[in-house]
């Protein structure tokens, strides 16, 4: 399992309501986390297409960058900002 993986998951930053305004999601395990465990929405399909993506990156059945995608669309989804890191 690739659960901590950074150098092929783009940092990217969510902007989310609470304490910690902003939110870096450097790893496959900080986006499922986020997904799992801070997400606004949990019935949406754009995040039920993240969950499943996160899942099949860190058993590596897809490139984590893909899993970095669907994060993405499912921020969209929930009105969630992003923010892309530049290193």
């Amino acid at each position: 399992m690739k659960w901590h993986t950074t150098g092929e998951f783009t940092p990217l930053m969510l902007v989310v309501n609470g304490p910690e305004k902003y939110k870096l999601v450097a790893s496959l395990w900080e986006a499922a986390n986020m997904l799992t465990a801070c997400w606004p929405i949990d019935d949406g399909e754009e995040y039920l297409i993240a969950v499943r993506a996160c899942r099949d990156a860190i058993h590596g059945d897809i490139l984590a960058e893909d899993a970095r995608e669907a994060l993405i669309r499912a921020a969209d989804e929930a009105g969630i900002p992003v923010i892309t890191v530049v290193h």
